[in-house]
């Protein structure tokens, strides 16, 4: 049902042997949440708004694992940390569509008004947002940032509270993304705020087309591009949510790029002559959020019982058939200050039962398993996961229903901390440990919805915060390795894996890597 728009979208690509040349087409596994990103915290809704469309004041490059211009062409940074002070690229163009032609280019009242909206709650922008801003409030930004100043057109000036080793790099996040401030007041006069989120504007490699849920989104060269106009036109998602489909239709030149392979599908492509494998080490963790507000999932013995029953290298095998590595906790193993010497939860049923029966909670109990309905790089054979985690939590007495809820409606409704137990995954945005504590074990990310566990720790929260009062690597190192043994102990999560990251191309696709971040970048896309 969900490919019955596509080939009408596609058709228009025939007609033309030129525009079919050009045409890059790739086969993506759901529908964003939105285009107005700052709303939203999925990686799906990155890579369809601000990989896309918008651009950040600086980028991380996974190469040398630094951050380097983006928007801004150089930085200065206060002696104290206190103050950053940020040069834009001169002459940046914001996209010209039929809905809006700008009258001005980038300047430095975009980048305030894109983090005010974000971080003032008298900014009329910040009342508007149905979502919220998650990331903002998460990584807890509006307690950081004092106030931005426009120095001048092409100079803002950040202006922190207190120190933040990782200020920059979360610069380079998506929800960072730069808006047009003389677009938001032109829908604010309008009374139309909503269509910041369905008809966005930005400054990015793509133009936004039109959107069809479950179908397809279509995206245009921008011209006018700050870094040179793409050489691939259109771009088109086609949103495709079975694996197998999606590899069906690689084969067929109806796609040249397929994101999210199954495992196999990976193994029969390498052994195709016309197509290719890309693919990376993820920085990424699969696992299962435990609701750590909802009885009994509140006791940590409950908590560690779960860990204990389920039979990890068994799930492996069967979902990620070999190609990810157990998970002990959050970090994946090419993170600095990652705790080797933390080993994970064994398998041990006996032990999960006595845990159970010190919990009061003998006979077990009933709960509810939340999973999604297609596949994903951090969740490929969701239904499979579900049964098997339903079925070794059976084993000591748990009883839990499996529900399967479309993905838009499961992050909402996690983020509302509705869910019981959770599959869920993390890709952190840069290289920076705290990607994975602050928004996923934070008292702010609570609030914000990202932090699934529903856990708020003030002790931890201290850790957290302490980790980003210091650039130095060997301090931080020590207190997250003293935030991940108090995570582990209290069991809120049931760390699954960390995944290869994997995408399937044609053989004439060139210029296309995989992130270890899951971001994907075709602006440097050519077809041969």
């Amino acid at each position: 049902m969900r490919l019955a728009a596509l080939p009408l979208l596609l058709a228009p690509l025939l007609l033309s042997p030129l525009a079919q040349a050009a045409a890059l087409s790739v086969c993506t596994e759901a529908s964003p949440e939105g285009f107005d990103v700052v709303q939203y915290n999925s990686l799906t809704t990155t890579n369809a708004s601000a990989d896309v469309l918008m651009n950040r004041l600086v980028d991380f490059d996974t190469a040398s694992g630094k951050v380097i211009p983006s928007l801004a062409d150089s930085w200065e940074v206060s002696t104290d940390g206190l103050t950053y002070v940020f040069k834009l690229h001169p002459q940046v163009k914001f996209h010209t569509t039929d809905y809006f032609k700008p009258s001005r280019e980038l300047s430095a009242e975009d980048v305030k008004f894109s983090f005010d909206r974000m971080l003032d709650p008298a900014n009329p922008w910040h009342k508007v947002a149905q979502s919220g801003f998650p990331h903002a409030q998460s990584m807890q930004l509006p307690s950081l940032i004092k106030k931005i100043d426009a120095l001048d057109p092409l100079t803002v000036r950040f202006t922190l509270d207190h120190p933040d080793s990782t200020f920059l790099a979360t610069l380079s996040m998506g929800f960072a993304s730069i808006y047009s401030a003389e677009y938001a007041d032109k829908l604010m006069k309008a009374g139309a705020t909503d269509k910041l989120n369905s008809q966005p504007i930005g400054t990015g490699p793509f133009v936004f087309n039109r959107f069809q849920k479950d179908a397809a989104i279509r995206y245009k060269a921008n011209p006018d591009y700050f870094r040179g106009k793409p050489a691939v036109d259109p771009l088109i998602f086609a949103i495709t949510p079975d694996a197998n489909v999606r590899l069906q239709k690689l084969r067929r030149n109806e796609c040249q790029i397929a994101l999210s392979p199954k495992p196999l599908d990976v193994q029969a492509a390498l052994k195709e002559p016309t197509l290719k494998v890309e693919k990376t080490d993820a920085f990424m963790t699969a696992f299962v959020g435990i609701n750590s507000q909802h009885p009994p999932l509140d006791k940590p013995e409950v908590r560690q019982a779960i860990n204990l029953a389920f039979d990890k290298a068994n799930y492996i095998k069967a979902v990620f058939e070999d190609t990810a590595e157990a998970a002990n906790g959050p970090y994946p193993p090419n993170t600095w200050s990652y705790a080797k010497n933390l080993p994970g939860y064994p398998h041990d049923v006996a032990k999960a039962k006595a845990l159970l029966a010190k919990a009061g909670l003998k006979d077990g109990f009933q709960t509810t398993i939340w999973t999604r309905p297609s596949g994903s790089l951090l969740n490929p054979n969701p239904s499979l996961g579900a049964q098997m985690l339903q079925s070794d939590l059976a084993e000591i007495g748990i009883q839990a229903e499996i529900r399967v809820i479309e993905w838009g409606e499961l992050i909402r409704r996690a983020k509302a901390g509705e869910h019981d137990l959770l599959f869920m995954g993390w890709a952190g945005d840069n290289g920076d440990p705290d990607n994975f504590l602050t928004p996923q074990f934070s008292c702010a990310a609570v609030k914000s919805g990202t932090n699934f566990a529903r856990y708020c720790n003030a002790d931890l929260d201290k850790l957290i915060s302490a980790g980003k009062t210091t650039s130095e690597q060997g301090v931080r190192t020590k207190l997250y390795e003293q935030a991940q043994a108090q995570i582990q102990q209290q069991a809120l999560w049931l760390p699954l894996a960390h995944p290869t990251a994997y995408a399937l191309t044609r053989k004439d696709v060139q210029g296309y890597s995989v992130s270890p971040f899951g971001r994907q970048d075709y602006s440097k896309v050519i077809l041969k």
